[in-house]
C-alpha cells in the first residue's frame, strides 16, 4: 500500500547516476615546474593521478540543471498521477534541484538524497496545525458539538458512527443528530448505527429543517448531561448553493465547536476540490479521510492537507467500527515509502 513512488524514485536515480556529467575538474596531478622529481617518481604520481581520475568518474556524478529538468519530468508526472497537489510537486522540484544540481555526489548518495528530500517534503506538507484531541475536548467542553459535512457517497455517516464508537471506547457519551433530512433512507441508515452502538439519536421527519434537528440534539445533550453531539448533514454536491446555505444555517443555530469534513480517498483530485470549496464556503477545522486502505496512490491525503491547511483527524481503514485510526503523519509517510 502507498508504494507508488518506488519505481519513480528508482528510475529517477538511475537516470541521474548514469547519464549525468562526471565531475569536470578532475585531472591527474602534475609535478611543479620548479621542482624536478625523479623520473620513476613522476611515473608513479602520473599513474596514481590517473587511477584517482578514473575512480572519481566511476563513483562521482555532477548533474547539470538542464538534465535535471528533463529527468524530473517523469517523477513529476508520477506524483501528479498519484494525486499529489501541484504546489507540493513544485516544492519537491525546488528542493531536489537545490540538493542535486551542480554538486559532486557519490553515486550511492543520489538515491539517498532523493528519498530523504521526498520524505521530508511530504512529511512537511502533512504536519500542519495539530488536530484537536476529541477526548480532551469532550472533557473540557460539555456538550462538545461536532458538525460533519461532505458530499454523498464519501462515507460521512459511517465516519460519524466510527467517531461515536471511538468516543464510547474512551468513556465519552454521545448523541447523534439526523440533520440529513434530504436524502432518502439517510435517517434509517444513521438509526441503524445508533441502534448497533446503543446511542441516542434525535430525528425529525424527512423534509424538516435540518438546523432544528441539530438544535434539538444540542438541547437534549445539555439536559441529559451528554458529552458530545455528532451532527450528520446532507451531502449532494459541494457546488450546490442550497446545500451551502443549509450548512451555514446549521452552523449559526447549532454553533459547533468543530466542523469536520469527510472525504473519500479514492476520489483523488475531486476530494481535494471538495476540501478546498467546503473550507472556503463553510470553514472546516479538520478532515476525516475514508477508504485509505483501498487507495494505492496516497496522494489525496497529502493534497487535502495542502488545500485546506487543516489537519486530518482520523483515517478510515476498513468497514468495521474499529477500522479507524488517529492520523499519524510519520506512520503514513513510512507506508508511502514501503
Amino acid at each position: 500500500m502507498f508504494n507508488f513512488l518506488k519505481k519513480a524514485i528508482e528510475s529517477f536515480t538511475k537516470k541521474a547516476e548514469t547519464k549525468s556529467k562526471p565531475e569536470s575538474a578532475v585531472s591527474a596531478p602534475q609535478p611543479s615546474a620548479k621542482t624536478e622529481q625523479p623520473k620513476e617518481l613522476q611515473k608513479l604520481e602520473k599513474k596514481l593521478g590517473f587511477l584517482e581520475t578514473v575512480t572519481k568518474v566511476i563513483t562521482e556524478t555532477k548533474i547539470a540543471g538542464e538534465y535535471f529538468d528533463k529527468i524530473f519530468a517523469a517523477l513529476e508526472l508520477e506524483l501528479l498521477q498519484n494525486n499529489v497537489a501541484a504546489e507540493i510537486v513544485e516544492k519537491i522540484r525546488v528542493k531536489l534541484r537545490e540538493d542535486l544540481v551542480g554538486k559532486s555526489l557519490k553515486r550511492g548518495q543520489v538515491a539517498d538524497i532523493i528519498k530523504s528530500d521526498l520524505r521530508d517534503m511530504i512529511l512537511y506538507a502533512l504536519e500542519g496545525p495539530k488536530p484537536v484531541d476529541l477526548i480532551i475536548a469532550a472533557k473540557e467542553t460539555k456538550p462538545l458539538v461536532i458538525l460533519f459535512v461532505g458530499v454523498n457517497g464519501v462515507g460521512k455517516t459511517t465516519s460519524i458512527a466510527k467517531t461515536a464508537a471511538y468516543l464510547q471506547k474512551n468513556g465519552i457519551s454521545c448523541v447523534l443528530a439526523a440533520s440529513d433530512t434530504f436524502r432518502a433512507a439517510s435517517i434509517e441508515q444513521l438509526q441503524a448505527h445508533a441502534d448497533k452502538l446503543k446511542v441516542e439519536m434525535i430525528k425529525h421527519n424527512y423534509g424538516a429543517d435540518p438546523a432544528a434537528v441539530a438544535f434539538d440534539a444540542v438541547k437534549h445533550a445539555r439536559a441529559r448531561n451528554i458529552d458530545v453531539v455528532l451532527i450528520d448533514t446532507a451531502g449532494r454536491q459541494h457546488s450546490n448553493v442550497d446545500l451551502m446555505a443549509e450548512l451555514e444555517k446549521i452552523k449559526r443555530v447549532a454553533k459547533p465547536n468543530l466542523t469536520i469534513l469527510s472525504v473519500d480517498s479514492l476520489t483523488g483530485n475531486d476530494a481535494v476540490e471538495q476540501a478546498r470549496l467546503f473550507n472556503d464556503k463553510i470553514g472546516i477545522d479538520a478532515s476525516i479521510i475514508s477508504k485509505v486502505d483501498a487507495d494505492e496512490k496516497g496522494g489525496t491525503v497529502i493534497s487535502v492537507v495542502q488545500a485546506t491547511q487543516k489537519p486530518i483527524l482520523f483515517i478510515g481503514t476498513g468497514q468495521r467500527y474499529e477500522d479507524f485510526e488517529k492520523f499519524a503523519p510519520e506512520k503514513f509517510v513510512s507506508k508511502i515509502f514501503g
